[in-house]
């Protein structure tokens, strides 16, 4: 859902354009920064994951109101997706971005930089994982919720620079359906926004435990 949200899959090709560095692109290359992209981002996500485990942790006598409060945060997530109301912070940048070379390192350093910088954009669906992690009450457990979060993100990524040549004609399909793709994410984040309130995505969660 991150993935193809309008402040995050229009910048793809400016991003495969960074991991790929100066020149001609080869995928070696561009598989390689995306790598290191995907590891940068990963490695500050898992640690809003330890903090969100962590702070879960010290209000785990207070977890009907962790829920509630939760849940209504994601549900306000899911409401600006299906249109109710429009906030600017969950659009995207328009900075021009200018390619250079870019070895492992600089890609994960890119990485870095990604995940604390557009936050605010794909915070509808990160704070969601965020607030689900807060929930579990564990500092591990947080930060595996989270480590989910960047594969899922991650491999998209990965296989975006792989095939990013033959992948044209689906991100223009996707590109066109924004709107009812938007509308699905919102009803899907309600959904998740009311089992966290109700306390039923933890029953869920242990479960499949």
């Amino acid at each position: 859902m991150t993935f193809i949200s309008p402040c995050l899959l229009p910048m793809l090709p400016i991003y495969l354009s960074y991991f790929a560095g100066g020149g001609t692109r080869t995928l070696r290359k561009t598989v390689t920064g995306a790598l290191g992209f995907v590891l940068g981002f990963t490695v500050v996500f898992v640690a809003m994951g330890a903090l969100a485990g962590t702070l879960g942790s010290f209000l785990r006598e207070y977890q009907t109101a962790v829920n509630i409060v939760s849940g209504l945060v994601v549900i306000f997530f899911g409401l600006h997706y299906l249109g109710v109301f429009q906030l600017s912070i969950f659009r995207g940048s328009n900075r021009t971005v200018h390619t250079r070379d870019m070895g492992f390192f600089s890609a994960w350093l890119f990485g870095v930089i990604f995940s604390l910088g557009w936050t605010p954009c794909v915070s509808a669906f990160l704070g969601s994982a965020l607030m689900l992690a807060s929930q579990q009450g564990h500092v591990v457990e947080g930060m595996l919720m989270l480590l989910c979060y960047s594969l899922g993100l991650g491999i998209l990524f990965v296989l975006s620079a792989i095939l990013i040549d033959s992948l044209k004609s689906a991100f223009d399909f996707i590109k066109r359906h924004y709107g009812i793709i938007n509308r699905i994410c919102g009803i899907l984040l309600i959904v998740i926004g009311v089992l966290m309130a109700t306390g039923m995505m933890g029953r869920l969660l242990n479960l499949l435990s």
